[in-house]
């Protein structure tokens, strides 16, 4: 889990190939989007984070599951 004291995040990535999603504790947990979740795919995001922890997943195939995401603590 990484701790920062920002307020937001720059997610750069392949678009063609990954993607960034917002989720809640039990899809970082299931390697699941739930309905409506926030999905951002430009490859050059800029996420506001939430005071306290903020999950991320990537949604292609296979890719959270092998260990795509991430848990960013903001205080």
């Amino acid at each position: 889990m990484w701790r920062c004291l920002c307020m937001s995040m720059l997610f750069k990535y392949s678009p063609s190939a990954h993607n960034v999603v917002a989720v809640n504790a039990a899809g970082y947990k299931s390697c699941s989007a739930p309905r409506g979740a926030k999905v951002y795919k430009s490859g050059s995001d800029r996420v506001t984070l939430a005071r306290g922890t903020n999950y991320f997943i990537c949604s292609f195939p296979g890719h959270c599951q092998a260990g795509m995401k991430i848990a960013v603590t903001a205080a």
